[in-house]
């Protein structure tokens, strides 16, 4: 029997930022999957030609049969660069093209072309200048790529993890104001965030009784009602709902607590209420040795750990380290998938 080779699509993102030339060093070497990049494929010549790396670009064929990426050889999905592109300077008509480039890989993940998603490092601002630059009254907000993708994949909620090596961090809220994080976490978004967390670490990460630490919102998890409600009102009620199905989950914990290696090691997931209570955490042990992933589209999703580090753009200097943790993870979360009945 052939053994199975996932076909995974990688995205760039930013052209001016450290995206291209990742790119082009991903595939300076054998891999057991095939990549298939949407991009400007001048443009990524020209990286490559700037970087004095071979790089052979092959148009992407859908009815191709999948082999493993071979080294210095490139399948790419065309997509036009909006604006000629300097390396580490932002231009704002390239937003059109970083938002063609997602739509592009999502499509053919929803029609089966592609087993999985990576995404580059995008720049928010750029998209909500181009945004706002082709509509001032329609007020859009690109929020990133995790609310994004769920948008046009037609997912429910998205739910953002971390993983590091010993460590993975799911978030309850995304990318929003501080000042918005606690009408945000009510019961039925913790309820989602939790069935979608706990169904995808057993499908996808094949851990069949999932091990869940929970954080609480307020300090010292709201201190029995002294330091805050939402531990009492909102998560308790939720996690005692869910305990009753036999789940494992511990908490509402104090953050600043949860965080101890005695804790950890007896964990197999740590949720947070919101972006800044557990990332910060996940990225002081493990900064560009992390892959963010995207639970609950109907489409698997990696992504590095880290921006567009535009100082970094055409210097060569950019670690490739998340990205081919990005790319090992997709792979091993397509084969899992593939074997799953």
């Amino acid at each position: 029997m052939t053994a199975f080779v996932p076909r995974l699509v990688f995205t760039p993102g930013e052209p001016a930022g450290v995206g291209p030339e990742l790119c082009v060093r991903l595939v300076q070497r054998n891999l057991p999957a095939q990549i298939v990049a949407v991009a400007d494929p001048q443009w990524l010549s020209e990286t490559a030609g700037l970087m004095g790396l071979p790089l052979q670009i092959v148009p992407f064929d859908p009815q191709a049969p999948v082999r493993p990426q071979r080294a210095g050889v490139l399948s790419v999905l065309p997509v036009p660069l909006a604006a000629p592109v300097t390396a580490g300077q932002l231009c704002t008509a390239n937003g059109a093209y970083v938002l063609a480039t997602l739509d592009a890989a999502v499509n053919g993940c929803l029609k089966g072309r592609f087993d999985a998603l990576v995404t580059g490092p995008i720049h928010k601002g750029v998209i909500n200048d181009y945004l706002h630059s082709i509509d001032t009254e329609a007020g859009k907000v690109f929020y990133g790529h995790t609310e994004y993708l769920a948008e046009r994949s037609g997912g429910g909620l998205p739910v953002m993890m971390l993983a590091s090596e010993g460590l993975r961090v799911a978030l309850v809220t995304t990318h929003l104001p501080l000042a918005e994080v606690p009408a945000a976490i009510t019961r039925e978004r913790l309820r989602e965030t939790l069935d979608i967390l706990h169904a995808d670490l057993q499908k996808d990460f094949a851990i069949a009784q999932p091990r869940i630490l929970v954080c609480g919102l307020n300090p010292h998890a709201g201190e029995n009602g002294h330091l805050g409600h939402e531990e009492i009102d909102v998560i308790i009620p939720v996690l005692e709902e869910r305990r009753r199905r036999g789940w494992q989950l511990l908490g509402p914990l104090p953050a600043d607590t949860l965080f101890t290696p005695d804790n950890l090691a007896r964990a197999d997931a740590v949720l947070a209420m919101y972006h800044d209570q557990g990332l910060p955490v996940l990225k002081h042990q493990g900064f560009g040795r992390a892959v963010n992933i995207t639970l609950g589209l109907p489409l698997i999703r990696t992504s590095v750990d880290h921006g567009t580090a535009l100082e970094l753009a055409g210097t060569g200097r950019a670690r490739i380290d998340s990205l081919n943790l990005a790319v090992e993870l997709a792979a091993e979360m397509a084969i899992k998938r593939q074997a799953s009945p």
